[in-house]
């Protein structure tokens, strides 16, 4: 488990590896100084092993059972089995849930998932995606762990996750999609397999709604005459209202179903956010457009609804924004508004 290197400048290395465990190392004047460290490090790693392994058994009903849960994993399946069924968004948290199950995090035996161990992770993951993408990740282990503490007994005094240090968000995206982008999105779409591709877009520009929402949207919540929809299964949890622009309503009229009774259930019928979003990634390459996500679909209508004048609650109402700072980043659309008026 550790090895003990000597280094030109006499000075010796020990290191030690066990999986489970963060790897520990410390550079030493002496050898027996080195050796002294690593029997001490072996003998507390040995001993926390040792105490789970008792608590473990404690904890039997009867002999024969076997721990329910030996490492990371077991919980986040079990969260993935029960909780993030009953989530509005669960269909995407499973996505993520599955994708982590890939990490080495999930192989972590449970006494060793420490806030070291997840640290060492992190700065894992930050080699492959952006600290916001890591963020997330850690936001959804982190409550997969409470959950695990409070309702299935696992044993964790504190949750280690609340210990680490989160990475720094980045810059927030400012992806605009171009008039010639727009055109070529579109041309793109009518040759998809999917038939909602191009009218999701459409909307996804007109009202700044979200995948999901667009996605869940109902007959039954849509009204023509006002003209609005009604979203009762919103990212916040609360309802909103979202008024219709002429192309909003020409768009969703033209997928009404020719019919003198009012049509009721999905206005997409099999229609999944995976399935949009790889949809979309095809035409947003068909088209040859760079860089461009369906989440910039939302920044880019946002801007589009300072670029009409409307007001920061005005714009905050129809997007859904429950903190009006988070609209701060398109206060250089309402500043030229302003040097416009003045003259």
């Amino acid at each position: 488990m550790g090895t003990l290197q000597k280094r030109p400048n006499g000075r010796y290395t020990a290191k030690i590896r066990r999986n489970g465990f963060p790897a520990l190392s410390g550079t030493f004047s002496k050898r027996e100084e080195a050796e002294t460290w690593m029997a001490e490090q072996e003998a507390a790693i040995a001993a926390r092993v040792a105490a789970a392994r008792r608590l473990q058994e404690q904890k039997r009903v009867a002999p024969e059972c076997e721990p329910r849960f030996r490492v990371f994993g077991d919980l986040m399946r079990r969260y993935l089995e029960e909780v993030s069924p009953q989530k509005r968004a669960g269909s995407e948290e499973g996505i993520r849930l599955r994708g982590l199950l890939r990490q080495s995090i999930a192989a972590c035996p449970l006494e060793g998932l420490t806030a070291a161990r997840i640290a060492e992770w992190r700065n894992e993951r930050l080699k492959q995606v952006s600290g916001a993408t890591v963020n997330r990740d850690m936001n959804l282990l982190g409550h997969v762990l409470e959950i695990a503490r409070r309702e299935w007994e696992a044993d964790f005094e504190v949750n280690p996750f609340q210990r680490v240090r989160r990475p720094p968000q980045g810059q927030s995206r400012e992806r605009r999609l171009s008039p010639t982008e727009e055109t070529a999105l579109m041309n793109a779409c009518a040759t998809t397999k999917n038939p909602y591709v191009r009218p999701i877009i459409a909307l996804a520009l007109e009202t700044a709604m979200r995948r999901g929402e667009l996605v869940g949207l109902e007959w039954e919540r849509v009204h023509l005459k006002e003209p609005s929809v009604q979203l009762t299964r919103t990212k916040t949890g609360r309802p909103r209202g979202v008024p219709l622009s002429s192309r909003a309503v020409a768009t969703l009229s033209a997928l009404r179903p020719a019919t003198d009774v009012e049509p009721k259930g999905s206005v997409f019928p099999g229609l999944t956010p995976n399935a949009l979003k790889l949809a979309f990634r095809r035409a947003v390459e068909r088209a040859g457009i760079p860089d461009f996500h369906f989440h910039d679909l939302r920044h880019e209508a946002t801007s589009r609804l300072f670029e009409k004048g409307l007001s920061v609650m005005e714009v905050a109402s129809i997007t859904g924004h429950q903190d009006v700072r988070m609209l701060s980043r398109y206060t250089h659309l309402q500043v030229r508004d302003l040097a416009r008026k003045l003259g």
